[in-house]
């Protein structure tokens, strides 16, 4: 599950340099004796202290630069001694040294205590200072001071804690001497002016990334606080929680992070709890213990307690065999922070992956447990979980693990490979069984929110989503590659976008299957905080507190709120009101149409490469008000939750949330394209669709649907480019009831390419009435006009007279006289009155046609005739117009046949309104 990357090795890095070294002082080519190498310290700059014994008996004390690569000789000891604990400041003036054993000689000191306490300057040596004798262990760490909040006076800050349960604050003023010589200024008032800021705790952990000293007090209840320091040179307590810990949870003080001791290490079996406190730069902060195992409890229990979210999570683990219930009594969880994931390993048992996000469902979070999944148990240590030591992760979320029997430091991110084996959307591997439905979920999420910025690492999910014909009964995997997806563009923004923002459309679903809200083997117990985290007024502190509070604020506020999270039900009532009415209010409309031209604005400049899939082309009306109303409505929504993030920020985020919606569904299409080599021959309306485009064609119905069910907008042009490959690859009565279902849209530029590029073919012919049959009246008239054929050339004639008899003064009166017109028979009345009126209406106008003559009464009313016989079914088949059947509706020409056709046009569209 970790991918492990070697950064630093006792051995390669420090003792073959020390073994030159040695040689040196004793004077021969190659040193054979032993180098007794130990790390002490890892200072927050990553230099790594440690102390060796070499072959003059003396402890020495140096410094790794993980830098320069360099190792460099602090101090040198008299005698051999045992270092417990060990710190350096910044300059690398003052080192401070905590010495155990009962028998300790330096420099002519014989305390009787069992551990002392040194402040030695080292640039140049000159003077070192006891704070400390006494009979139980003391820890030493230097503050960290940047160099822009230096005062002018130069001042070291040292913390030191004991076993004994307090907290002591030194601060040292030091002075420059002769240019060079850096030294402490009444190095006798050290302990008189030593101030105490913590007293009577348990369990202390330090974070030397962020400055802050976290500890845990028991006075009838277990409470974590934490105490800041500040650039200022000046400390607060910013924080006070409650914790459900079990009583007796600490049998002895526990100090994490403050160095590795090696003359003082305890049984992992007598370490009862194991505790550790995670924060991210945005806001989070995590605190991790596990439960003291009951012997007559078959099951591991640890706690989360998410101080973002407002709750504590506590999970129970079955073990189920004897064996992992025995080995189980000799290990603890191991906490590893990965991003907002937090690794919870216990070696051969199990491993989870705990989502402290989207910590609301199970499914978002990953477990593998050792009963069936052995293999993927194994993080690949040499030692055991016990024994490995978590570092300090800085402000880049990155993460090392030590192990300090090896002396390996080891930075440790997520194994993609291993979660595209578990998605089964590795094709290296052949993953030997299928994995249930919230692990394949939870490892697609934390591919892409997590690990998402990998663009080869997103081709291949396009592929798998391409490739993959399982089908998923708890969730549309498309659906969930799209709002991950999305989601990754904001989750840095707030924390509270988690409940705000679409993640999953599993929270959409009334009925969330059963398997995604339990985990056989897990059971989750979720409980909130009801006391107030926060005592300490936070008003005047930026940076990690203030979002901290913040964070903790809204949380209450949004669990309050019906339903916080943005839901594309917002969007679909008003966009079914916007269907049905066909039109909207002008200023809405250039409002909407706005939001529109912004996403399209940013899509324009992130395609810079080749367009290989016609989308963006043509104006699409329908999708483009979709575009518009989603900004709408997400930019209304995020404004009502989350008024802290601003206007200005918001309209960004939005909009580029929009745009990267389409670009994504633009990318997922490019990729299949590029997949199955497709070309501009897949765009040819003449030519039946390949298995290649049949899978093309599958793969957008999957988009289609996903995202129609989302009410989501699509690129302008897709259901163009759909329904091209529809007419390609399906059956012409299958792509007619696509049509009618709603799944196939008949956009104006598809209906006009079928019209130009398809001939006049029985079958073609029949596949275009269909389609003029289903096209509303608006559209037809302007489609009527690019086909040439007598049917449009009737429609646009039957159009012209309707427009003819509206203009018609009505009210005039009919009086028919046979002396009128020469040769006029009265046979069928009805025609004659009609034919009479277009004459008379021709009499007072021009010709559309460009040409002044009267209409052929007798032809058309013979045409008229005839054609309402073969209606009535008394003849097989109507008049022949002309030379191939066909009626020119352009210009006339001075062709007396022409001239006819263009009458017979006229009387077939006056029969028709009839």
């Amino acid at each position: 599950m970790l991918k492990l990357k070697r950064t630093f090795d006792l051995y390669r890095d420090v003792v073959c340099d020390l073994r030159k070294k040695e040689a040196s002082v004793c004077r021969v080519k190659e040193y054979s004796g032993e180098v007794d190498t130990r790390i002490l310290n890892i200072e927050c700059d990553g230099g790594i202290l440690y102390s060796w014994t070499g072959a003059t008996g003396t402890t020495r004390i140096g410094k790794y630069d993980p830098q320069t690569k360099q190792n460099k000789l602090l101090y040198t000891f008299d005698t051999q001694v045992c270092v417990s604990s060990c710190s350096l400041n910044k300059e690398e003036t003052l080192l401070a040294v905590s010495l155990a054993q009962n028998r300790i000689e330096v420099r002519g000191l014989k305390p009787g205590s069992k551990c002392l306490t040194l402040l030695i300057e080292i640039h140049p040596i000159n003077n070192t200072k006891v704070l400390k004798a006494v009979d139980f262990r003391v820890k030493v760490q230097f503050l960290h001071q940047e160099e822009s909040d230096r005062r002018s006076v130069l001042e070291s800050h040292l913390l030191l804690l004991t076993e004994d349960g307090y907290v002591d604050l030194y601060h040292i003023l030091l002075t420059r001497q002769e240019g060079y010589r850096m030294v402490m200024v009444s190095p006798e008032r050290l302990t008189k002016t030593a101030e105490r800021i913590v007293e009577d705790f348990c369990w202390v952990q330090w974070d030397g990334h962020t400055q802050r000293l976290y500890y845990v007090t028991h006075k009838g209840k277990y409470r974590l606080r934490c105490v800041q320091f500040f650039s200022k040179h000046y400390c607060e307590a910013v924080l006070e929680l409650p914790l459900e810990m079990p009583a007796n949870s600490f049998s002895a003080v526990k100090f994490a992070n403050l160095g590795f001791d090696h003359y003082h290490t305890e049984k992992p079996e007598q370490e009862l709890v194991k505790m550790e406190v995670f924060t991210d730069r945005i806001g989070s902060m995590c605190i991790c213990y596990n439960h003291p195992l009951n012997k007559n409890n078959k099951e591991v229990v640890y706690t989360l307690v998410l101080v973002h979210k407002g709750c504590s999570k506590t999970f129970q683990m079955a073990l189920g065999s004897m064996e992992l219930l025995k080995r189980s009594a000799l290990l603890h969880p191991l906490f590893i922070p990965i991003g907002y994931y937090i690794l919870v390993y216990m070696e051969d048992c199990f491993l989870h992956l705990i989502n402290t996000r989207q910590q609301e469902m199970l499914c978002h979070s990953l477990f593998l447990s050792a009963n069936t999944k052995r293999h993927d148990v194994d993080l690949g240590l040499r030692c055991r979980s016990a024994d490995i030591t978590v570092l300090n992760f800085d402000e880049k979320a990155s993460v090392s693990l030590l192990e300090l029997s090896s002396g390996r430091v080891l930075a440790a991110e997520l194994n993609a490979a291993h979660l595209l084996l578990i998605l089964g959307a590795d094709t290296a591997f052949q993953c030997p069984r299928r994995e249930p439905d919230p692990d394949r979920l939870a490892a697609l999420h934390c591919l892409l929110v997590y690990m998402g910025n990998d663009p080869n690492l997103e081709l291949k999910i396009i592929e798998w989503l391409c490739d993959d014909t399982s089908t998923f009964q708890s969730f549309d995997h498309i659906q969930e590659f799209i709002l991950a997806s999305l989601y990754r563009i904001c989750y840095e923004k707030s924390l509270n976008l988690d409940k705000i923002l679409p993640y999953s459309s599993v929270f959409d679903k009334k009925d969330i299957p059963k398997s995604l809200l339990e985990i056989p083997g897990v059971t989750c117990t979720t409980e909130l905080h009801t006391e107030t985290i926060f005592n300490i007024k936070l008003s005047s502190l930026t940076g990690f507190w203030s979002e901290l509070q913040w964070n903790t604020e809204r949380t209450k506020y949004l669990e309050a709120v019906p339903s916080p999270r943005y839901r594309t039900s917002h969007v679909q009532v008003e966009w079914d009101k916007l269907l049905k009415s066909g039109r909207r209010p002008p200023s809405h409309k250039d409002h909407i149409e706005e939001n529109t031209k912004k996403v399209l604005s940013i899509v324009d400049t992130w395609s810079l490469d080749k367009k290989l899939v016609p989308l963006f082309q043509e104006e699409d009306p329908q999708q483009r008000a979709l575009i518009g109303l989603t900004v709408d409505k997400l930019r209304e929504h995020l404004n009502r939750h989350l008024p802290r993030l601003g206007k200005k920020r918001i309209e960004t985020l939005v909009v580029n949330y929009v745009a990267k919606l389409l670009e994504l569904i633009r990318h997922m299409l490019e990729t299949v394209w590029l997949k199955y080599k497709l070309g501009p021959r897949a765009l040819c309306l003449s030519q039946r669709g390949s298995a290649a485009e049949w899978s093309v064609f599958y793969f957008m119905c999957q988009i289609l649907e996903a995202t129609v069910s989302l009410c989501l907008p699509l690129p302008p042009g897709f259901h163009t480019l759909l329904a091209v490959f529809a007419v390609r690859c399906l059956p012409q009565h299958s792509f007619l009831q696509y049509i009618d279902h709603k799944l196939l849209q008949l956009t104006d530029t598809f209906v006009a390419r079928v019209m130009k590029d398809l001939d006049n073919s029985a079958g073609n012919e029949l596949l275009k009435f269909s389609i003029l049959k289903r096209l509303p009246q608006p559209a037809e008239q302007t489609i009527y006009h690019m086909w040439d054929h007598p049917v449009t050339s009737a429609s646009i004639s039957r159009a012209y007279v309707h427009t003819m008899l509206e203009k018609h003064n009505k009210t005039k009166g009919f009086a028919f006289s046979g002396s009128d017109k020469p040769g006029f028979r009265p046979e069928f009345l009805p025609l004659t009155y009609l034919a009479k009126m277009l004459s008379d209406i021709e009499e007072q106008g021009t010709n559309p046609f460009e040409e002044q003559e009267n209409v052929d009464v007798r032809f058309v009313e013979e045409t008229a005739l005839k054609q309402t016989l073969v209606l009535l079914g008394f003849e097989e088949k109507a008049i022949d117009f002309g030379p191939g059947g066909q009626v020119t509706a352009g210009r006339m020409t001075e062709s007396q046949e022409q001239k006819d056709e263009c009458r017979a046009s006229k009387g077939m569209g006056l029969i028709n309104k009839l």
